[in-house]
């Protein structure tokens, strides 16, 4: 079974777009958007404190956590753990190298570009790597729509499958967003990190179509 062609044209515009991207912010642009952005999500008087009560800050912080590698870790070996159960061992082996290869790329990715984090609003929560792209908005898109694809290719019900992909896409948008919230990354940065994220769920998805169309067990 091949990939559609509506998966292949998401999967070449959303890495056409980190492209266009990357190329952008290494010539200094988008800084204007940047900066008007994230210095929009903070009080005029007090450029420390995130517009909205105070919960809503404590949520951003929760949901941002879901895009953190300790969640993702646990959430892929679950989803493995449950496929190998079922008697899906290679289904369980592809999902781990998935996310897995997901995270190498965004190191990789985070190194070769090394855009400093904002420095213009304080940081609501510790970061430890470069800004560009967002690692949490890349892996979350990636491991989400990659682990919701292998478990759609299991259920038989479209209604079922529609949901597990729009829960994906709800979490990847919401995690994006609490970055820049959060003060921890730049707008583009998030950006960025989405169309990544997403060429590469696409291609995942092309390989496991690929390797397991023909059989329905291991």
């Amino acid at each position: 079974m091949s990939t559609p062609p509506k998966a292949r044209t998401v999967g070449f515009i959303s890495a056409a777009a980190f492209a266009i991207l990357a190329i952008i912010i290494g010539s200094g642009g988008l800084s204007g958007f940047d900066r008007a952005l994230i210095t929009s999500l903070r009080a005029p008087a007090d450029a420390s404190d995130p517009i909205g009560p105070a919960w809503l800050e404590e949520a951003a912080r929760d949901i941002t956590a879901l895009g953190g590698t300790p969640i993702l870790v646990l959430l892929t070996l679950a989803v493995a753990l449950q496929l190998w159960i079922n008697g899906h061992a290679r289904r369980a082996l592809f999902a781990v190298i998935a996310v897995g290869g997901a995270q190498a790329l965004s190191e990789t990715l985070k190194a070769f570009f090394a855009r400093p984090r904002p420095d213009i609003v304080p940081h609501e929560v510790a970061v430890y790597s470069a800004s560009f792209p967002s690692g949490h908005a890349m892996l979350a898109t990636a491991a989400y729509f990659t682990l919701a694809f292998i478990l759609a290719a299991e259920i038989d019900r479209q209604r079922n499958r529609t949901g597990l992909y729009a829960s994906a896409a709800v979490l990847a948008f919401l995690i994006g967003v609490s970055r820049v919230y959060l003060g921890v990354h730049w707008p583009s940065d998030v950006l960025a990190g989405w169309c990544a994220g997403l060429a590469w769920a696409v291609a995942a998805a092309s390989l496991y179509r690929r390797f397991f169309a023909e059989s329905s067990r291991d």
